[in-house]
Formats: structure tokens, sequence, C-alpha cells
């Protein structure tokens, strides 16, 4: 079998911008990934960037060497070493593409290639329900909505507001790191606002976006401790880490991190310093399945979780879900199931509307468990690239 030709999808929709790579084969066979740019900047460049490692590194190869593949991703385009989300995104999306073709062929889970599952369902928590909410009513009034939705876990941003003057309304992180009492008690209003309305049965995970510095983030941090937190997620800037140790050691919450990091080279000075409890790869940015399932093994050993993060569209989640099967520390998997319908209708089987009390169960079809709509996904069609005659 051989690798003939790439499509990439850049997929605008309702604020986002799923870019879902499909690789080609000379037996008919296809394979899905997704690089996890769908919001922030970066989709134009990662679609880019995948057309021309796809064509300079992957057509013509055969599509079950996926570690050669990578290592020549890795070695090769000089900038992966110290590289970030752009180029790692972009190594994701194809490292994914190959998982599916040989799970394809051989008539298998993509699971069962990487070790068997541990489990048939995976938890789940919800992201995304609370972005439109502005006050402590709003975001209560959300929180039922999401629980009632089948959820018990959800995370939400206290300090980040909506933005009016955007038409979709994406988020405005904290500018400058500027902080003051009122913004405190503002976040801590929020947080207890949803822990009355759920009750204390759901968790809840406060993500601070790396937006404070960390006095303010100890300062906030232990105000929100009264909640029962399962995580206080990017506490600062991740790539500090004894500024994460600082906050760990501070604070009676667990601390996560991760979906700014990239690579097993990336976290190894987190688990080194003991600077978080969960750990929050991204299949679609630290460089795909096998080394987000390398983290995780290196995790296991500095007995921290896995709490994968995810940010892209439909065929993320599919893919993260064949992941948690076979990951022996695994937490809880992040997923965005209130966006418009339009997102979730790219493939024909989305995780998003099969969650059932807190969990999905993993798929047992071949590959990924999910195809592209074609009629859906054409008009959003990017770029080509085709083996050379």
């Amino acid at each position: 079998m051989r690798i003939t030709g790439f499509n990439i999808f850049k997929a605008g929709i309702d604020g986002r911008t799923p870019v879902i790579s499909e690789a080609l084969t000379d037996e008919g066979i296809s394979g899905l990934g997704e690089a996890a740019l769908a919001y922030g900047s970066g989709a134009t460049a990662v679609c880019e960037l995948i057309a021309e490692f796809a064509a300079r590194f992957v057509i013509g190869r055969d599509p079950f060497q996926i570690e050669a593949i990578w290592s020549d991703l890795y070695d090769h385009t000089f900038w992966a070493k110290g590289g970030g989300p752009i180029v790692f995104a972009a190594i994701s999306a194809i490292e994914q593409t190959l998982w599916d073709i040989k799970a394809r062929a051989l008539g298998v889970p993509v699971f069962e290639l990487l070790g068997g599952k541990y489990r048939d369902e995976v938890r789940v928590y919800a992201n995304g329900w609370s972005f439109r909410a502005t006050t402590p009513a709003e975001i209560a009034k959300a929180a039922e909505t999401a629980v009632s939705r089948g959820y018990d876990a959800l995370k939400l941003y206290p300090l980040s507001q909506v933005d009016p003057q955007h038409p979709n309304g994406i988020f405005k992180h904290v500018s400058l790191r500027h902080y003051d009492r009122a913004m405190r008690d503002h976040a801590v209003d929020m947080v207890r606002s949803v822990r009355s309305a759920v009750g204390p049965a759901v968790d809840i995970m406060v993500d601070m976006s790396a937006e404070l510095t960390t006095d303010a983030i100890i300062q906030v941090g232990r105000a929100l401790e009264e909640f029962d937190l399962m995580f206080l997620e990017e506490p600062v800037d991740p790539t500090n880490v004894q500024a994460l140790k600082i906050v760990a050691n501070k604070l009676d919450t667990t601390i996560a991190v991760g979906e700014r990091l990239y690579t097993r080279y990336g976290f190894r000075p987190v688990m080194e310093a003991q600077a978080a409890g969960v750990l929050q790869p991204d299949i679609g940015n630290t460089g795909g399945i096998m080394e987000t399932k390398k983290i995780a093994a290196m995790a296991e050993a500095y007995s921290m979780r896995i709490a994968p993060h995810i940010c892209a569209g439909p065929v993320a989640s599919a893919v993260a879900l064949q992941l948690d099967a076979a990951i022996p520390n695994f937490l809880i998997q992040e997923l965005y199931p209130f966006r418009v319908p339009e997102h979730f209708a790219l493939v024909d089987n989305p995780v998003e509307p099969q969650v059932r009390n807190g969990k999905v169960t993993i798929p047992q079809t071949h590959g990924y468990g999910v195809s592209l709509d074609r009629k859906r996904i054409e008009p959003y069609l990017y770029r080509q690239v085709r083996e050379r005659a």
C-alpha cells in the first residue's frame, strides 16, 4: 500500500475552523486526522504546512510505517525540534490519518493497534456551555441546561468574557494580566452559582487560560477551594514550570496543564518537577496518537493522570475516544457538545450526540468509527496534494 495524496479541509463554521486532513492510498483506503487549531489563530498556516509536509515527507510511502514517518517529520523538518502548535498540529493531523488507514486495512478499531482497550466507555465533560453567560444567574441556568443534556462534569472560564464586538461572541481573555479584587469576586460568584445550581455530585473544572500572575492566581485559587474543583487548569504560563510548582504547593486543588505543551519533550519538565497532578495533551497538537500515548506512559511513571484536551472538530473527538480506550491512567475526556449542528454534521457518526449519563461508548467499528459526509465537507476543501506522475 502507498499513500498517493491528501485532501485538506478548512471548515469555517460559526467562529470555529476545524482543519481536517484526509490521506488517500493506491488501494482505495483513506484515513482521517484533525489539527487542533479550530479556535484562536493559525488554521490557514497549519493547512499550508500539512500540504508541504505531505508532499515532501509522506506521499509515496507505506502508511503502515507510522513511527518512521513521524520520526522523519520530527527530525528532518528542522523546526519541529523545539517547535510549537503549528508544526505539531500539522504532524498530528498527518499521523492520525495513518492510524485510521492501518486500522481500516486490518479491519479493527484503532484502539486494537494501541494495545487493546481498558474500558468500554469513556467519562466526558462538557466545555463551551458557558461561553455566553456573563452573570452568575446566566451561568447557573447554562449549567443546569448542560446537566440536563446528560453531563455530570463541566468546565468553565470565570475570568473570561464574551467579546461584544465579535459576531460570534468569541472570548476575550484577561488583557495584560490585569487583575483586581472585583475580578476575583466576580470569578468566585460565577463558580459559586454553578456549584449551587448543579449540586455536589457534578464535577466542576475551572480553566484560567494562563491569564494571571502567580500571586494573583494563588489568591483566586484559594478563594475557589471551597467549591471542591476537580482541577484548576493552566493557572499560569504552562512553560513556567517553577510558577506551576509554586501554585501547586500553595493550593489544595489539583493543577492541570498541557494543551499548550508539545510532545513528550515539552511535558517532561512538568513531570520531573511534579508541578501538576493532571496532564492534558491534545492529540491534535502535541504530535498525534502515539506521542500522546507516550506522554501518558511517562505520566503513569510519575503518578499523574491524563485528561486529554480537545478543542477541534468532530474528527478529533472520534480520534480521542480510541486513545482514551487504551490509556490506563485516563481520568476524563473533554468535549464541546453545544456547537451548531453544522459543526457535527461534517461526519456521519459524531461522538457528542451519543453522550449518556456523562459517558460515551467507544465505537467498535473499523478505524475511528467516523467518515466524512462528502456533501457537507466538500465546500470546505482547501487544498489537494497528489503524488507526482
